[in-house]
């Protein structure tokens, strides 16, 4: 399918413009007062849908790009909230919310609650995914009816935030960037500001500012593991939930110079005042020529200049969190990318990383892919699904734990047919998000009972904290009990499709201690 068909595919879907309701011509039934307005949604069956909300009160455009969000601000207008807003500037063909229409004015959010009439709801609020530089909320597998219609007694939002060079760009060593100080994690930033809204609003969506747990996957994920080291943030949530993405999904500042100064170098712009003269196509253009990776940055400021240490210090032991990763992350990729791509992205990344390593670092390195059984490609996916994906994972586990924090982990195994894919990175989010006709990554629908459990489980760590499931409420009628991440058995909930079970980490051999386990210390190796 063309891009301008999938544009045209999901402005059909979702697409059009909120325009203020001024002839009083609307049905109070499914209208919200929120502090910026008064919101009125859509209903399909029992669930009531609001597309596109503003959570700030100025969008990032004009002389505001490259600022931190604005607090939304009064207003008595009514509004529709009928259609998902453009997506954020970003790069990236793997990512549906990418494929549609972009705009700098994407500072929006999305909100799906049932007729349920249950008073103060537990809140899931979904970080989408896409490296950083791509995704959003538009994504017909991010659509949520069919999860709240399983779960009524929950309400879920979906949050945009600005992406790739519009997000995560380091203006402030520039000779005009002073006045930049928070470029290089605005993103992070809109999140927090998106979560402050849903505290100071979401009652009146029958949802309780009290209970919110953040989910994401992939950067989603990485974003709901950096949230809470970000001061002010734990206000806003009490529990998260990140499926393949940790806090090593960062950069440092030296990184995000070098990344700054080949954009300007490819622009031809020296300072900031250059930067906001260029359109955001423009922008987009030159970032994807250069493929300059924008992430979130160590800063000190903004995050910590160590976030593993920061967790092993306590820095979330206040929150319960839920993490875990796919067997065969890195296989996604390799499926997505084809043999030419991946071969071109293997060797870019080890000419660029690798070859730093110091010579005994190197040798485990080698020793590891040489144990790898399996296709040509398959020690080089396994590798980056241990540094990227797994080993990270773990180690977050292990750092909560020491915190004093409680940490649930699991590890997913479910497999596609595709005999390259298997269970690669993202295929669990048909499952997560009640989407089993979705099988362009999973090639089948997965086990109805087993998907089922698995939102259980989810919902229910929303709810108290615990994903742990009684004979009583588990759609197989078995009890599943999920214990802790400890420091001695270390053990995980292998999320098997016909065998949910608790098992030691020492028994599936998720992460290689002494070959791959060390490679966190250098985050996006």
């Amino acid at each position: 399918m063309e891009l301008s068909d999938i544009r045209e595919k999901l402005h059909e879907m979702y697409g059009g413009e909120n325009k203020p309701i001024t002839d009083g011509n609307y049905d109070p039934s499914v209208a919200v007062k929120c502090i910026n307005g008064t919101f009125v949604g859509r209903k399909t069956e029992n669930i009531t849908v609001f597309r596109g909300i503003p959570y700030v009160g100025k969008q990032p455009v004009g002389n505001l790009r490259w600022k931190a969000p604005v607090d939304a601000t009064p207003d008595d207008g009514v509004f529709e909230a009928y259609y998902n807003a453009k997506s954020a500037y970003g790069n990236g063909q793997l990512e549906t919310g990418s494929l549609y229409y972009m705009d700098e004015d994407c500072l929006y959010l999305n909100i799906f609650k049932s007729d349920d009439a249950t008073a103060k709801k537990p809140v899931m609020v979904w970080i989408h995914g896409g490296a950083f530089e791509a995704g959003g909320t538009v994504d017909p597998m991010f659509d949520c009816i069919n999860f709240v219609q399983e779960n009524p007694d929950v309400v879920v939002v979906t949050i945009a935030y600005r992406l790739a060079f519009m997000g995560f760009l380091h203006l402030s060593h520039l000779s005009d960037g002073k006045d930049y100080p928070d470029a290089q994690n605005l993103g992070l930033l809109d999140q927090v500001k998106a979560l402050k809204w849903v505290h100071e609003n979401i009652a009146g969506f029958g949802g309780d500012p009290d209970n919110v747990t953040i989910f994401g996957e992939s950067a989603g994920a990485a974003s709901c593991t950096l949230l809470p080291l970000i001061p002010g943030s734990h206000q806003y949530f009490k529990r998260l939930i990140a499926e393949s993405g940790a806090v090593n999904q960062t950069r440092s500042p030296e990184e995000g110079i070098e990344c700054t100064n080949k954009l300007m170098e490819v622009l031809g712009c020296k300072t900031v005042a250059d930067l906001m003269k260029v359109d955001g196509d423009k922008l987009l253009e030159a970032s994807a020529i250069l493929f300059v990776h924008q992430i979130p940055e160590r800063d000190g400021k903004i995050l910590p200049t160590d976030t593993f240490a920061a967790y092993a210090n306590g820095a979330a032991k206040d929150l319960e969190i839920l993490v875990g990763c796919n067997k065969d992350e890195m296989d996604f990729f390799v499926s997505s990318f084809g043999k030419e791509g991946w071969d071109s992205f293997i060797a870019a990344r080890k000419q660029e990383k690798f070859a730093q390593l110091p010579a005994d670092e190197k040798a485990l390195v080698e020793s590891y892919m040489k144990d790898v059984k399996g296709d040509y490609y398959q020690p080089d996916s396994c590798l980056f699904s241990q540094s990227w994906f797994i080993a990270p994972i773990i180690r977050l586990s292990e750092e909560q734990t020491k915190g004093g924090g409680k940490c649930y982990t699991y590890y997913f195994t479910p497999e596609s047919p595709d005999p390259i894919m298997k269970c690669g990175h993202a295929i669990e989010l048909s499952v997560v998000f009640n989407h089993p006709e979705f099988t362009a990554d999973t090639g089948r629908a997965f086990d109805e009972t087993f998907c089922r459990t698995m939102r259980k489980m989810w919902v229910q760590f929303a709810k108290t904290g615990n994903p742990s499931l009684s004979a009583e409420i588990s759609p197989d009628g078995k009890a599943k009990e999920w214990p802790l991440y400890d420091l001695e058995d270390k053990k995980v909930m292998v999320l098997d499709e016909f065998d949910i079970h608790p098992a030691k980490e020492s028994e599936k051999k998720i992460v290689d201690w002494e070959r791959t386990y060390f490679l966190t210390k250098y985050y996006m190796l």
